[in-house]
């Protein structure tokens, strides 16, 4: 296994974040590594050009602070004080892409559910990242 330097944790903050922070702690543990761990808002206003776009601005500030409140207390819990705590607003997608590419990371840590039904044939955040990735990605199953 390679030894890396920078790794990056996705996290959606739901209850599977804990094990994928729990994964992600382990292998910068593993590695010696710097760890950013990373939350995406992904908001899309119903009416993007309609009256409401101001309300849509600070409903969107309002997800950024609560994320960010999250992902600290979520980072403290696992004792992750040392890690770069980032929450970035866009396209889950590209914004992964993007922070991975700016932090220079070696590894991307993510949940990956299973899949069933018409599930299989959606595009999901972690198909693209892993095809996409300039660095290694590790999917972890969650249960």
């Amino acid at each position: 296994m390679a030894g890396y330097k920078k790794i990056l944790v996705l996290l959606d903050l739901t209850d599977a974040s804990e094990q994928i922070a729990a994964a992600g702690r382990d292998m910068a543990a593993h590695s010696n590594a710097a760890m950013v761990i990373l939350h995406v808002v992904e908001f899309i206003p119903s009416e993007p050009m309609g009256e409401t776009l101001m309300p849509s601005v600070q409903i969107e500030e309002d997800l950024m602070q609560r994320s960010r409140a999250r992902l600290s207390e979520l980072s403290a819990r696992f004792g992750l004080s040392q890690a770069v705590l980032r929450v970035e607003a866009g396209n889950k997608k590209n914004e992964i892409l993007r922070v991975a590419k700016e932090e220079a990371v070696d590894l991307i840590v993510l949940g990956s559910r299973v899949r069933h039904g018409l599930g299989i044939l959606v595009n999901f955040t972690e198909d693209t990242v892993l095809h996409a990735a300039h660095c290694d990605v590790l999917a972890i199953r969650l249960t």
